[in-house]
C-alpha cells in the first residue's frame, strides 16, 4: 500500500474506531513523527463512578494514573498503575500493573515477550479487560515497536497473548491498540492487530485532536508525548477531572 493509502487508511481508523465509537476503552499509541523523532499517545475512559474517579499526572519523567478524589477510591488494584515510563531500550505503556511487570524483566535482559508471560487478563468479570502494552525501542530501528494484548480465551478462564512486532513507520502515522472493540455488556474485547493512526508533530495538536475524538461522556484523561533521543519528553495532559483538595 502507498504512503498515501497508509494514511489515509490511518484517518479512517481514527472516525471509525474511536470517533464514531462511544466505548472503545484505553488506549494506546505509538509512532513516528519525523525522521529522529516519535510520539505516544495514552488515553483512559470509565463508564461507572469508580472507574471515571481518576485523572493523569506526570511526576519525575513518568506517567501515572491516581484518583481524582481518593474519598471514592473502593478498589485501586485496576486504576492506579504507571502508564508510561522510560526504560534503557526506551519507552513502555501500558494500562494496568503489567508496566511494573515489563520494567523488571526488561531490566533483567528478558524480551518484551517473555515479561509478560506471567501476566493474565484483568480479572473484572463479566469483562475481562485486556491487558494492553507497548514498547517504542529507541535501540532498535528494525523493531522499533513492539505491542501486547492480554485477553479472555472465549471458552475457557484462561489468558490469550498475542504480540506484535513492527519496523519504522511512515512519519506521521502510529500503531494502537484499545481495550475494546465498542460499547456493550459484556464489554466486547479487543480482538485484532494493531490499528494505524494518524499523528502529527506537536503533541499540544495531537493531544487535541484525539481527545475531541473520544465520547464526550466516556472520556477522562489523554496524554500525549513526544520522545526524541537525547532531549526531554515533550507531554500534553488533558484531564477531564482536577485533583480533589482530599488529595
Amino acid at each position: 500500500m502507498s504512503t498515501e493509502g497508509l494514511h489515509e487508511q490511518a484517518a479512517g481508523n481514527l472516525r471509525q474506531h474511536l470517533a464514531e465509537n462511544a466505548y472503545p476503552g484505553r488506549g494506546l499509541i505509538l509512532g513516528r513523527t519525523d525522521a529522529n523523532s516519535w510520539m505516544i499517545v495514552y488515553w483512559i475512559m470509565g463508564r461507572s463512578e469508580h472507574s471515571r474517579n481518576r485523572r493523569l499526572a506526570w511526576e519525575s519523567g513518568q506517567l501515572r494514573t491516581e484518583a481524582a478524589d481518593p474519598s471514592k477510591v473502593q478498589d485501586p488494584s485496576l486504576i492506579i498503575y504507571r502508564a508510561l515510563c522510560p526504560v534503557p531500550q526506551g519507552w513502555v505503556v501500558s494500562n494496568g500493573s503489567q508496566t511494573e511487570t515489563l520494567v523488571s524483566g526488561l531490566k533483567e535482559r528478558q524480551s518484551f515477550e517473555e515479561a509478560l508471560l506471567s501476566e493474565r487478563h484483568e480479572p473484572d468479570a463479566p469483562n475481562y479487560t485486556p491487558r494492553i502494552s507497548g514498547l517504542l525501542d529507541l535501540k532498535h530501528p528494525q523493531v522499533r515497536f513492539r505491542f501486547s494484548l492480554i485477553r479472555k480465551l472465549g471458552w475457557e478462564d484462561q489468558p490469550e497473548h498475542r504480540s506484535f512486532a513492527f519496523p519504522e513507520l511512515p512519519p506521521g502515522l502510529g500503531l494502537g491498540l484499545t481495550t475494546y472493540d465498542h460499547d456493550g455488556s459484556p464489554l466486547p474485547s479487543f480482538s485484532r492487530n494493531p490499528l494505524l493512526f494518524p499523528l502529527g508533530k506537536n503533541p499540544r495538536e495531537v493531544a487535541r485532536q484525539y481527545w475531541e475524538a473520544l465520547d464526550t461522556e466516556n472520556r477522562i484523561a489523554l496524554a500525549a508525548v513526544s520522545v526524541e533521543a537525547g532531549k526531554p519528553p515533550d507531554l500534553t495532559l488533558l484531564n477531564r477531572f482536577e485533583a480533589s483538595e482530599n488529595a
